[in-house]
């Protein structure tokens, strides 16, 4: 891996490695989750399929932890392309906790901003997601937006989102309501993320064009706990591994007028606690 991707991630808190994931890959990994999808529910799902619903995310809802059921998932979440990324960009082999799978149709809700690590609570350390484009991504299409250098802030206090906009229900304020920067893929591209890096998604607004994402989300090596719905953690070869679980609570950052401009200082306490959407 080209050491620019460490000075990447290090500096703005992601970086996006082309072209990780051959074409025919991709393209059989996203038939096989249209499949799975069609078929129906599945126990681990987070929300049902509606197939008669006005909504987009209620006709192809999300799918999460997929990898406890679904061999294919497993291999993905595991495959040695991603762990050698991850190793060279944290120094060691993470821990893999989750999968997820979304959508996104035409029409669709996006995600308001939030931090990862809110969700996951992993210590010490934090969480790092592989964020895999199965479609072209653009900001037609809602494709992620970025904080650059968010990841150097604390995980900040939640308010409410607009959930005409935004399928989850919690969004983090910022001091630069345009700070965020899209970023474009292609089908086969990942992006890595750090878990505290502020990132979320505009509506599709497309008629006729999926945003369809496979997503894995990992915690660092050196961590000894994570949220209670992210057990069992993995090796990077499959096994598992005991961990501690992480509770709710705790302190969260608030944005402080200095001087030399807003500092998210830890003075709130968070008041949401759940599972990561």
């Amino acid at each position: 891996m080209s050491v620019s991707f460490k000075e990447e991630f290090d500096a703005d808190g992601y970086t996006l490695v082309r072209g990780l994931f051959g074409a025919d890959e991709v393209e059989k990994l996203r038939d096989h989750y249209m499949v799975l999808r069609k078929r129906g529910s599945y126990g681990g799902d987070v929300v049902g399929v509606e197939a008669s619903s006005r909504d987009p995310l209620k006709r192809y809802p999300r799918m999460a932890q997929m990898h406890r059921w679904d061999e294919v998932s497993l291999q993905w979440m595991i495959d040695d392309r991603l762990d050698d990324v991850m190793t060279a960009l944290l120094g060691r082999s993470p821990y893999a906790v989750q999968t997820m799978i979304y959508f996104k149709p035409p029409g669709a809700r996006g995600q308001a901003l939030h931090q990862d690590n809110f969700y996951l609570k992993a210590e010490p350390g934090t969480c790092v997601a592989a964020w895999m484009a199965l479609d072209k991504v653009d900001q037609e299409n809602g494709c992620l937006e970025v904080i650059p250098g968010s990841h150097r802030w604390p995980i900040l206090c939640t308010e409410k989102a607009d959930t005409k906009i935004s399928f989850t229900d919690v969004t983090v304020p910022l001091p630069d309501a345009d700070a965020a920067v899209p970023v474009e893929m292609e089908a086969g591209d990942v992006l890595f993320f750090h878990g505290a890096l502020v990132h979320g998604s505009a509506p599709n607004i497309t008629t006729d064009r999926f945003r369809r994402a496979l997503i894995g989300h990992y915690i660092q090596g050196e961590a000894e706990q994570v949220a209670e719905y992210y057990h069992p953690a993995l090796h990077m070869d499959g096994s598992p591994l005991e961990l501690a679980v992480a509770e709710g609570g705790g302190a969260c950052g608030e944005w402080t007028d200095t001087p030399e401009g807003p500092v998210a200082v830890l003075t709130g306490t968070h008041k949401i606690t759940r599972k990561h959407e």
